[in-house]
């Protein structure tokens, strides 16, 4: 996490090499959904007996309204009661998944992350923070040309960075 005490809502700030899984194996979004927070426990950053929860609140919310945002990008979020910090795991599908996005386009990026209850206001800045990174056309493009996580985590890095207001 950042250096502030404050909890950032910055992709970047929020992932590092053990939440970044290059290759996502399953071929839907309740088998990648599932991976995902599998993941998240067995590095330690989610507890084992919060697993179901975790992934039953995710299920549900993605039931209500697809987190498929457009362009590629998936942003199942769910809140948890028991968590005091975010937690968040990205992953890269090759395969492309069909998460019902709001453009009908194939997701390959998705963004998990799981909010503590009391905060609101974190999970709507983190949820703009990633939709504002990924409207940057080259995020995409070297998000796919990368090939391990540190050149993933490296793009998040460089894209925060980046002022996404203008076109170039």
């Amino acid at each position: 996490m950042g250096t502030s005490d404050k909890p950032s809502s910055e992709l970047a700030d929020l992932l590092c090499l053990e939440t970044v899984l290059p290759y996502l194996e399953g071929g839907d979004p309740d088998g990648v959904i599932t991976e995902m927070v599998d993941h998240l426990v067995s590095v330690g950053r989610l507890s084992a007996d919060l697993r179901n929860r975790a992934i039953d609140s995710l299920l549900e919310r993605e039931e209500r309204t697809s987190t498929g945002i457009g362009a590629g990008v998936a942003i199942p979020h769910a809140f948890l009661e028991e968590i005091s910090e975010v937690q968040t795991v990205f992953g890269r599908s090759e395969k492309g998944l069909d998460f019902q996005s709001i453009d009908n386009s194939s997701v390959e990026f998705v963004v998990l992350f799981l909010v503590p209850e009391n905060q609101h206001q974190l999970h709507l800045k983190t949820l703009a923070s990633i939709a504002r990174l990924f409207l940057q056309e080259q995020v995409s493009e070297q998000l796919r040309a990368a090939s391990v996580a540190s050149e993933i985590l490296e793009v998040f890095e460089n894209g925060r960075a980046s002022k996404p207001d203008r076109e170039a």
